[in-house]
Formats: structure tokens, sequence, C-alpha cells
């Protein structure tokens, strides 16, 4: 039992002057388990159900992929003590160096079985008496792999005929045990290099200034009334869409009379003619009352003369305005 506290020291140990080779197909474990003796024939004291025939064993081991199906494996296994249950009856302890044949099967992208066969030379301790030998063994097991460079082993392995009859001793070995190993075959990861990312200059866009022209309706009353015409509402539509296109636009509306009737009717009617028309724009297309400014100038601007009906039709008017600006685009 106490050599088997030089066992995961001794694989670190493997485990670095292996890892001074990168990317290859070396590999390196450890592993520890059960042994169990049987068919012995020696010179222990006590018949057979006297001997206690398991113990601990383990070792260490390297390895050499030489295809994916087949590797060479070598390494030290003890394989723990034979004891006499009889006061003064001895042991039978066994170490040594395996050489075996791996052979795999992939069950699946993580799982492999596999089979072993080859030798072991070992070194056999039966009371005072000592022996070095080979002997054959063989073995089974499955192996699951976390990454591509780690995976761990479960795995049993039969050692025939350890020792000398007429010696120390002979015996049959089963080893039982879980297996930890780190391989160093995955490729190494292929560093991306990113392109430097190419910053295009800023664009910069020039302000387009577009003018927009005023606009102008002149709008027919009939003689003393300020009712809306259908074609007079027809004549407000271009000024209904300007101030919806444009919200920051501002109208005015001047009312206007011809010169029959006292001045101060003509007064109020020509301001009841401006309000008409503003109501119908603020209602009917929803502008804002304080957009639109409304004055009435009676009879004071006519724009023909009065002394002829044709004169004084032109003078009965709304004027529509909304003055030209500049728009961004």
């Amino acid at each position: 039992m106490s050599k088997l506290t030089y066992v995961l020291p001794l694989a670190l140990l493997i485990s670095g002057a292996a890892h001074a080779v990168s990317d290859n197909p070396w590999y390196a474990g450890a592993r520890i388990g059960g042994t169990h003796y049987n068919n012995f024939e020696g010179i222990i004291k006590g018949a057979d159900d006297q001997l206690d025939k398991d113990d601990f064993g383990g070792g260490v081991f390297v390895g050499y992929n030489f295809v994916p199906w087949f590797a060479l494996e070598g390494g030290y296994t003890h394989l723990g003590k034979l004891k006499s249950k009889v006061d003064g009856g001895g042991s039978f302890e066994t170490q040594g160096i395996d050489l075996v044949g791996k052979f795999t099967w992939q069950a699946m992208d993580s799982f492999d079985l596999f089979a072993k066969a080859g030798g072991y030379g070992y070194k056999v301790k039966a009371g005072n008496e000592k022996e070095n030998g080979f002997a054959p063994t063989a073995g089974v097991g499955a192996e699951y792999f976390f990454t591509d460079n780690l995976s761990t082993r479960l795995e049993y392995q039969y050692y025939f005929n350890l020792g000398d009859k007429d010696k120390t001793g002979r015996i049959d070995a089963q080893f039982y045990g879980i297996s930890l190993v780190y391989g160093w075959g995955a490729p190494a990861p292929v560093a991306v290099v990113e392109p430097e990312p190419v910053l295009a200059e800023p664009v910069v866009v020039e302000p387009v200034v577009v003018q927009v022209e005023p606009l102008t309706q002149l709008l027919p009353f009939a003689f003393d009334s300020n009712a809306l015409s259908q074609a007079d509402i027809d004549r407000l539509q271009p000024i209904a869409q300007r101030l919806v296109d444009y919200p920051e636009t501002e109208l005015f509306v001047i009312g206007h009379t011809d010169s029959r009737g006292a001045e101060a009717y003509n007064q109020k009617l020509s301001e009841q003619r401006a309000d008409v028309v503003a109501g119908y724009l603020a209602s009917h297309f929803n502008i804002d009352a304080n957009r639109i400014k409304t004055e009435g100038r009676g009879e004071t601007q006519p724009i023909a003369t009065n002394d002829n009906e044709e004169g004084r039709a032109q003078n009965r008017r709304v004027e529509v305005y909304t003055p030209g600006f500049e728009v961004q685009q």
C-alpha cells in the first residue's frame, strides 16, 4: 500500500516531461483500483480461505498513437499484496512494468471501447524470496473523452502466472480500476486574425435649400353677402394644402367691399367676409386659428372702378395670402 503514494506524483512527472512536445500523438495517465489474486500455488502458509486475496493497485503509463485504432503503452503497475491471515503466514507482493498494444474501436464521438494485450515484466516478493520474470497480460475497457485532450477509462486487466512456483509461489492477478488520461494529439487552435476595420470618411451632406413661392387667391363675393360659394371653396384647396404641408406657415386673410352702402357698414361686412374664410379653413382642415391673421378694410382699397357693376364685382373680394419662405431638405 505504501507504494501507491508515489503513483500520482510519478504520473505528474511523466505528464510534465511529455508536455515538452506539443501537438503530438503521445499521451500519459494514471490509474488506481483494486487487485484480486487467484490460482495461488506457493509458500505462503494457510488454506485458500485463510488468504486475503484483495488489495489496492495502481500505476502510471505513457502511450503513443501510431494510428487512430492502435497505440503502444508502457508503464509501472503495482498490484498490491496477497496476505495470509495466519500469524507469520507471509505475503506475496507484485509490481512491474507493462508493455502492451492497445486496440481501439470508436463506438461514439466521445466514447471508445478498447482491448489490450502484451507482457508484464514483474518483480515478486514472497517472504524473504524475490523473483523477476515476464508474464503475459490482457485486458479490456471503455474510455470517455471530456475534451480532445482529457479522458477517463474504466478497465479490467488479467496478469497470468506471476512468480516461480518453487521459489516464491505462482499466482494470477486481476486488476480493475479507473484511469485519468491526458493526450497532446489535439491540433493547436488556429488563431484567426481579424482584419483591421476600415473606417469610411464621414460623408458631409450639404442641406438643399428650396424656395417656396408666395401663394395668393382672390375670392369674389356677391353684393351684401359674406357666404362662401362652391367656387370659393375650390379656390381655397391649394391654400389649405400649403398650410397642412408646412405647419409653420402663416396665412393672411383680408376682406374688402365695394363703395355702395355706409362706410361703417362696409367695414363690418369686410371683417365678416375675412372671418368666414378663416373659420372654414380652421374647421375643415384642422388649422390652428393662431396661424391665420384676419383683417377687414371695407371699401378703402378697391382694385377696380366703383362706377359700374363689373368694377364693383371685382372690389367685393377676400384676399387670401401666404408669404414665401425657404425650406432645407
